[in-house]
């Protein structure tokens, strides 16, 4: 943790998200808690689960998964864990979660029970996104999944981004700088990386300096 505290800082990354679909609940304090003493990077929740809420992140993805059918996703985990939310005094984001077809099937796509958006069909992605963007979202988080095959297009990305008010985080199989900075052209606010930072944590700087490049040239 502190040697990632470390590259994060050197790289200036803007947030670390905390989370996912099988991170074992009492980790969490501990992890944040430690990043926190090296770095003052915000940390956001990514909750796979009612039980990853912890008082040290300074703010919560509350996610719905307007992309599935399983009300249990959309309604039912928030009811469960309002009381805690409530209590933890985190900043609280209301998110649109879309799950996205990333050519394999994915730990969120499995353990949420949940059919992803077609990679091809744009328009239901965007369609998707308004209808989160209507219920008052604070944000769209577009993800292909932890170890996607295929990350989302770029084309579907700018179907999305140039249509909604929103702010937009993408994610899922991004594993390279060119494959960042396209996100950031396609309209992306925010790009997630995960699974190629925790196999080389070098890669963080690259990644990160992609972003800086393509708002300067952009």
């Amino acid at each position: 943790m502190p040697r990632l505290a470390d590259l994060c800082n050197e790289a200036g990354v803007d947030y670390l998200l905390v989370g996912g679909s099988l991170v074992m609940a009492h980790q969490i304090d501990a992890c944040i808690r430690q990043f926190k003493t090296y770095s003052e990077i915000p940390v956001l929740l990514f909750p796979g689960n009612p039980a990853q809420v912890s008082a040290y992140a300074d703010a919560l993805l509350y996610l719905s998964l307007i992309s599935g059918r399983n009300p249990d996703l959309l309604i039912g985990q928030h009811v469960i864990s309002a009381p805690m939310v409530k209590a933890s005094g985190l900043e609280i984001i209301s998110t649109g979660y879309m799950l996205v077809d990333g050519g394999v099937q994915t730990a969120v796509s499995y353990m949420s029970h949940s059919t992803p958006i077609p990679a091809n069909k744009p328009d239901i992605a965007l369609c998707t996104a308004w209808a989160g963007e209507l219920q008052g979202k604070h944000i769209i988080y577009m993800d292909a999944g932890s170890g996607a095959k295929n990350p989302i297009s770029e084309e579907m990305i700018y179907k999305v981004s140039s249509n909604i008010a929103l702010p937009l985080f993408t994610g899922g199989g991004i594993q390279t700088p060119e494959k960042v900075s396209a996100n950031c052209r396609a309209g992306a606010t925010v790009v997630v990386v995960g699974n190629a930072i925790e196999k080389d944590l070098s890669l963080i700087k690259e990644l990160a300096l992609a972003t800086r490049e393509t708002a300067i040239n952009n």
